[in-house]
């Protein structure tokens, strides 16, 4: 008797869990492995003022599969446009980005939305003022969650902002799509999107901060160094340091040194293509090391008396940035050793090779199995 009256009140237990419990955690966001959808493509989702302006920068991305407008973040419940706009309701407008993990990291969706914004105002963004408009990543799980707070720590840490990073970083929440005349309205209306996003102060402002960073394709002969002053702000404090003073970084705490992803590594200022990761080795040093560059015509190996003895330092060709320096001591075929910061580079893993203008080093990973 005594069972089957357990067994009647964990059977009542699990109905209403399934009923009231199981929904609202659902439509709270309290769920926390729920980066995937139904379709098994993963979900990103960001807030950065005009859903407009962030949505276009995830089109035509490899391995993202849709970019969709909406609203997020609050509790009023199927909030229109003009509700949102008005201030009416506490959603943020937002786009939910849907994209294929094994063609494009999520790591790599950030870096993109980091640049769409400006993280230090918490009042808007651009000419577009109120809560509804300010910044926020909503992460769908703890995977998410660590990466969005590590690349909120570099661009803290990076110096190209003047005040704090106010974006804040929390649980997602029930999305809604917004109108369809919404969606696309960078394609739809291209003239009127460009003259709203360049009126509002967006295009000048990133322009400013970032400037053209985007690699240019490798081995590009039109490359001309920019002036220090935009150096200074292109590059982080560090990366100035390595690249235009000759600086060194600390061994095992920099970023490519354990890094075992197929790709190239590039010039961080001018993009030209110097080794790949077929000829890196782990050397036990805490620096990145290889056996060769890439390309020979795009590093220059100078003599070095610096510190009193003869070394032979690595610079880039196009951009002279200081890399590392070469010592005999690698292992076959070449027995050598390019020691190189990671501060003077920057990685293009295989599958961004071909969008970044890097398609003719894809021969180099036909037989690579990572």
């Amino acid at each position: 008797m005594l069972r089957q009256m357990n067994h009647t009140v964990l059977r009542t237990f699990g109905i209403v869990l399934l009923v009231f419990v199981l929904p609202a955690c659902i439509s709270l966001g309290c769920a926390n492995s729920r980066a995937k959808d139904k379709s098994g493509d993963s979900v990103a989702t960001f807030a950065g003022g005009c859903f407009w302006c962030i949505e276009s920068a995830f089109d035509d991305v490899e391995g993202v599969v849709s970019a969709v407008s909406g609203y997020t973040g609050g509790s009023f419940p199927n909030p229109t446009y003009k509700d949102v706009s008005y201030g009416k309701t506490d959603h943020l407008e937002a786009v939910q980005v849907r994209f294929d993990a094994s063609r494009i990291s999520y790591r790599e969706l950030l870096d993109i939305f980091w640049r769409q914004i400006n993280p230090t105002d918490d009042g808007g963004q651009f000419a577009d003022r109120g809560s509804q408009y300010r910044t926020a990543i909503f992460v769908h799980d703890d995977d998410q969650r660590a990466a969005a707070e590590a690349t909120k720590k570099a661009i803290a840490e990076g110096g190209r902002f003047d005040g704090p990073i106010v974006t804040p970083i929390v649980e997602a929440t029930r999305f809604y799509e917004a109108e369809e005349y919404h969606q696309d309205y960078h394609v739809k209306n291209p003239t009127a999107y460009k003259r709203y996003r360049d009126g509002s102060g967006r295009t000048g402002f990133l322009q400013s901060i970032w400037g053209d960073t985007k690699p240019q394709a490798a081995g590009s002969e039109s490359f001309v160094k920019p002036d220090d002053e935009t150096l200074r702000r292109k590059l982080t404090p560090e990366q100035y340091r390595i690249t235009q003073q000759a600086g060194t970084e600390y061994p095992f705490r920099n970023e490519y040194w354990d890094n075992k992803a197929a790709g190239i590594y590039v010039d961080v200022v001018s993009g030209e293509a110097l080794f790949s990761s077929t000829d890196k080795f782990k050397s036990g040093t805490g620096w990145p090391s290889f056996t060769r560059p890439i390309d020979e015509n795009n590093v220059v190996e100078r003599d070095d008396f610096t510190l009193g003895g003869a070394r032979v330092e690595v610079r880039s060709r196009a951009a002279d940035s200081h890399l590392g320096h070469l010592f005999p001591d690698g292992p076959p075929p070449t027995g050598l050793r390019y020691c190189v910061n990671s501060g003077s580079l920057q990685f293009v893993p295989v599958k961004r090779l071909e969008a970044e203008g890097y398609g003719k080093f894809l021969s180099l990973f036909e037989n690579d199995s990572r």
